[in-house]
C-alpha cells in the first residue's frame, strides 16, 4: 500500500474548526495521490479519546474526487458538489458531513484524520455509517495516510 502525506497545518486545533467555533471542517493538504492507482478518496475523523472506547466519528466522506487540498469549510450535505466532489456519511452526533471537537471541559482529546486513496467509488449510500463506510473499503484501498491535532476544553 502506498502512503499518502496527510497535513493540517496546525497541531492544536483552533476553535473555529470546534463546537465553541463555527464547526467548519479543515483545510487538508493530501500529497502523493497517484492517480494511476486511486480513482477517488475518503476520509475519516475519530476521537480515540471519547468515553466508551472505539471512538468517537466527526466525519465520514468518501467518493472525494483527487485533489492535492480538501479545502475547509466543506458543506453539511449528503452529496457535496462544491467546492469538491464527495458523498458524506453520518457521525456519531448522528447528523451528517463534518462535526468538530467537543471534548468534556477540562480534558483534551486527539483528533485523527485518515485518508484513503482508493481504486474504485465507493457503491454506498450517502449517510451510511462507520460500520457500511469500513465495510465497502474493504479491498479498495491502495493509499493510506493520517495525521492528527488536539483540541481541549
Amino acid at each position: 500500500m502506498e502512503t499518502l502525506n496527510i497535513r493540517i497545518s496546525v497541531k492544536t486545533l483552533p476553535s473555529a474548526y470546534t463546537c465553541d467555533g463555527e464547526d467548519k471542517s479543515p483545510e487538508i493538504d493530501v500529497g502523493g495521490v497517484n492517480v494511476e492507482h486511486s480513482k477517488c478518496l475518503a476520509i475519516i475523523c475519530n476521537d480515540p479519546d471519547a468515553p466508551g472506547g472505539g471512538g468517537f466519528i466527526h466525519w465520514l466522506a468518501w467518493n472525494i474526487e483527487l485533489v492535492k487540498l480538501i479545502p475547509e469549510k466543506i458543506p453539511k450535505d449528503h452529496i457535496v458538489t462544491f467546492p469538491i466532489k464527495a458523498v458524506q456519511g453520518t457521525n456519531s452526533f448522528g447528523k451528517i458531513g463534518y462535526y468538530g471537537p467537543c471534548p468534556p471541559h477540562g480534558q483534551t482529546h486527539r483528533y485523527f484524520f485518515k485518508v484513503y486513496g482508493l481504486d474504485a467509488e465507493l457503491d454506498l449510500a450517502p449517510s451510511a455509517a462507520k460500520e457500511e463506510f469500513l465495510r465497502a473499503m474493504g479491498g479498495h484501498v491502495v493509499q493510506y495516510g493520517e495525521t492528527y491535532v488536539t483540541y481541549g476544553r
